[in-house]
């Protein structure tokens, strides 16, 4: 399968890599400037890097190639490009594509099987560029992430909304292909940050459209389950998690932390009654979680199948041992591993061992 990947940032690069690790031949086309992320460093890069930590999230298994799509000489070549092509992804605004002669209209018309995947912001017919901060101020998402009521919006520090619509391209896209199997024709494929982002509002927007009352921010609370989400520090320093989401599961909390009688008090003997006296058992929770082991206590819940977790790092959680089969291994020209974009598995075929390329250069399939 061949991908041309006209599309920069994430949202797109993310489906490119998407498919390069179930072997596609993806290649970059990155305008003279080259994708924006090749210049967004953190402190600790080399200042000279044309391949950033940012950038290589998103274009492992990828070759590169500059082209300039204001010039008759890039838009032949692009069009010499797209007629044998699978699969273009792009994310340009409205009218755009049109302008450099890059649109679903024009390479369809030489390439019928086609499918065009289209990032845009707000939809086909908004000009008004997207921006995942943007959309995550406008959609909720930093309103419901605050500490709590009164406390000042938060936004998530991942561009989740970028991600979220990666997916939706993603499954936009393997839905085409299927029909392309069964009928022989393309498709075209529009996807908006807004779209994707309202889609994934769930029961944050399903609470509005019953009940007609906007939910508020809890921090990393629940609104509906009750203890679930916030966050106890225990005797020993380990920062800890419940996601207690059913009355046996909190009984058995209740025995590990030898609090049985809270599991017969009227106020939390069923999940309602936790939600209406949420402040007084949390009060309670921290006070004994407060007082024991946090190791022995994660352990005793475990073998218990009590939903609980330590508050890792990015560093601890990637470390660990179960997250080994999410990394890419190094390869020639970049000694960093990389984080696969594909986490389902199938006994169909195999996982990606090390693909056929790192994140490439500007323009390294020229070279």
């Amino acid at each position: 399968m061949r991908v041309l990947e006209l599309a920069s940032v994430l949202a797109g690069p993310q489906v490119g890599q998407f498919l390069a690790e179930l072997g596609a031949e993806v290649l970059k086309l990155e305008a003279p400037a080259g994708d924006v992320t090749r210049t967004w460093r953190t402190p600790a890069e080399d200042p000279a890097t044309t391949v950033t930590a940012y950038f290589s999230s998103a274009n492992w298994g990828k070759r590169s190639q500059i082209i300039d799509l204001t010039t008759e000489v890039g838009r032949a070549a692009l069009h010499q490009l797209a007629a044998r092509a699978d699969i273009v992804l792009t994310s340009y605004k409205p009218g755009d594509a049109e302008k450099l002669g890059a649109d679903y209209a024009t390479l369809s018309s030489q390439n019928p099987r086609l499918i065009y995947g289209h990032i845009t912001g707000y939809g086909p017919h908004a000009s008004r560029a997207g921006y995942d901060a943007v959309l995550q101020a406008e959609t909720g998402f930093m309103h419901l992430n605050a500490a709590g009521p009164g406390h000042a919006p938060q936004k998530m520090p991942v561009a989740l909304i970028d991600l979220l619509t990666a997916h939706q391209l993603k499954e936009g896209l393997l839905t085409a292909l299927y029909r392309r199997e069964r009928t022989g024709q393309g498709a075209l494929v529009q996807v908006s940050l807004l779209d994707s982002a309202l889609a994934s509002l769930a029961n944050q927007a399903a609470t509005y459209l019953v009940t007609g009352h906007d939910p508020q921010p809890m921090g990393s609370g629940h609104p509906s389950i009750v203890p679930y989400g916030t966050v106890y520090t225990a005797q020993d320093g380990v920062q800890l998690l419940l996601a207690v989401g059913s009355d046996r599961q909190f009984q058995q909390l209740c025995a590990v932390l030898q609090r049985p009688e809270w599991a017969g008090d009227e106020r939390f003997c069923r999940n309602p009654n936790r939600v209406t006296h949420r402040a007084e058992l949390e009060e309670l929770l921290a006070g004994r979680i407060a007082e024991v082991n946090g190791a022995e206590l994660l352990a005793a819940l475990e073998d218990l199948a009590v939903p609980a977790g330590a508050v890792r790092t990015v560093g601890e959680a990637l470390a660990q041992p179960s997250a080994q089969a999410m990394l890419l291994p190094a390869a020639a020209g970049f000694v960093w591993p990389g984080l696969r974009t594909v986490a389902f598995r199938s006994n169909s075929w195999p996982v990606a061992g090390q693909l056929l390329a790192p994140p490439p250069l500007p323009g390294q399939a020229e070279n």
